[in-house]
């Protein structure tokens, strides 16, 4: 290959420094119409403050007893079954599933694959996870993605306890803001019948970037949530500059962003390294491939990561299984891929979004991703949650399908880590 060549896509300092020229200009408005949203929640230490006061577990137990809210004995259950150490342990997991021949295997924590599921909508739906996982042995996840509306489960108390939940059992979690191209922002657009106007990326046309960040910086100083789903460049941008002034936040890029290449996932990943801290770190903490990917993409993606500095900041998320309408083509299932890419790639995890196959085909009911955007009074109405709490107690198992697989071939996994990892 000619260096002659390769030494053209060098990029020169004066370019970098007419970004940073552009950024530092008073008149800039795109940036000033930042700072104002910043201004008006009383700058980054301030919102990190009201964050991390909000997200105290004493705090939102309180607020759930003002409430007199029925979650509140849940938490206490949660609280008091992790204390005394009911959760199955992960050396007694391995033992459960390899018996004598644990003993002879070195695990690699180094790669451990962490066991995501989505999506956690309703909190007695995870109340009724963490139960059976307590009865039967089982591993709850130690990520959850959340998609529901962020409104009615503010209403609801739902957002509450889950935030509370999460702090428990010491998993991290995703919301999605209500906020998104979907939401009758781009004002031409409607449902399937104009959806090739959704070919350019769901959208987050005009003022509603901004619109974004407000929305965020209010559950995060009210609640303490502090990731978010993201699914468009412009909105990606300003996490990164968001968390470049010291804000806290940090988001995962979203499937329908459709990073289906290494190009795409270099370009991402330069922006996060540009916008990155002085530490290196980034808001860029979740970053989901597009369905299409396979081991070669994410062997050649985390070669790039890794050269970037980013390793051990950005996981890759990957979907194992989906749900059976609505999204792929089925059927849709990347275990054997991951168990096979698992050893190689370092901070990856496991998305579980469908059940098994031979499951999920027999549902009178199966699992569909617009499931997610039904507002609970209409589920109540039409009768349907049993079935989508079934469906979602279907991808826990698909959960510990994937932790077996893992372990019998002597690979690692994370589960929730304050149920599961006690002692490791």
């Amino acid at each position: 290959m000619s260096m002659d060549i390769r030494s053209k896509l060098a990029i020169e300092a004066k370019r970098l420094d007419e970004i940073n020229a552009f950024l530092m200009d008073p008149a800039n408005k795109i940036v000033n119409n930042l700072l104002t949203v910043i201004e008006k929640y009383g700058g980054s230490e301030e919102i990190n403050r009201k964050a991390r006061k909000a997200s105290k577990i004493e705090n939102l137990m309180a607020r759930l007893r003002e409430n007199d809210s029925p979650y509140l004995e849940d938490l206490k259950w949660l609280i008091e079954q992790r204390d005394k150490g009911n959760f199955i342990t992960v050396d007694e997991y391995r033992k459960k599933i390899l018996g004598d021949k644990v003993e002879e295997i070195d695990f690699n924590e180094d790669f451990a694959v962490t066991l995501e599921i989505s999506a956690c909508q309703y909190f007695p739906s995870f109340m009724k996870q963490a139960r059976q996982a307590v009865e039967n042995g089982e591993l709850m996840p130690g990520r959850f993605i959340r998609v529901r509306c962020m409104k009615e489960q503010e209403e609801d108390d739902d957002l509450l306890a889950v935030t509370a939940a999460m702090q428990i059992i010491g998993a991290s979690w995703c919301e999605t803001l209500d906020t998104k191209g979907t939401d009758g922002t781009n004002v031409h657009l409607g449902g399937p019948e104009t959806i090739t106007g959704y070919f350019g990326g769901v959208g987050q046309p005009n003022d509603y970037p901004i619109k974004w960040v407000n929305e965020f910086l209010y559950y995060y100083t009210n609640y303490g949530v502090k990731q978010v789903l993201n699914i468009n460049p412009g909105t990606i941008l300003l996490a990164y500059l968001l968390h470049k002034v010291g804000i806290d936040v940090e988001f995962k890029v979203s499937v329908f962003m459709g990073n289906d290449n290494p190009y795409s996932v270099f370009w991402t990943l330069m922006a996060a390294r540009l916008f990155s801290r002085e530490d290196g770190s980034t808001s860029l903490i979740g970053f989901n491939f597009s369905n299409s990917v396979n081991n070669v993409t994410i062997e050649m993606s985390s070669d790039i990561r890794r050269s970037l500095g980013l390793e051990e900041f950005v996981r890759f998320e990957h979907h194992i299984l989906e749900t059976w309408k609505s999204i792929v083509i089925q059927p849709y299932d990347r275990r054997d891929e991951l168990v096979e890419i698992a050893s190689k790639v370092k901070n990856i995890s496991a998305k579980h979004e469908g059940g098994e196959i031979a499951v999920e085909e027999k549902r009178e009911h199966p699992s569909d991703i617009l499931d997610y955007f039904l507002p609970k009074i209409d589920i109540n109405e039409k009768g349907l949650m049993p079935a989508l709490i079934q469906n979602y107690l279907d991808k826990h198992e698909t959960i510990n399908n994937t932790a077996r697989a893992l372990t019998e071939k002597g690979l690692t996994f994370i589960a929730a880590p304050k149920l599961h990892h006690r002692g490791s």
